[in-house]
């Protein structure tokens, strides 16, 4: 039976992935991957706040990369 807690929990699951996938695109588009692109599982535990999207690690060429297309977005 899903409470309003939990359809809560759900939805809130739901836009930090369509986020993740939002975001795992638009950088696709200029050519970056994050490999440890995901959800933080103890950020959706939390009864407070969001479930929070992890960038993760990345190599310092993708860093780069990710550093350019900001500034190269923002001209």
């Amino acid at each position: 039976m899903a409470t309003g807690k939990h359809g809560s929990v759900v939805e809130k699951t739901r836009a930090a992935e369509a986020a993740r996938d939002e975001l795992r695109g638009a950088l696709a588009a200029v050519d970056v991957v994050l490999p440890s692109l995901g959800i933080d599982p103890v950020s959706m535990t939390s009864d407070y706040l969001a479930p929070l999207v992890e960038l993760g690690c990345c190599r310092a060429d993708v860093a780069r990369k990710l550093a350019a297309a900001l500034r190269n977005g923002v001209r």
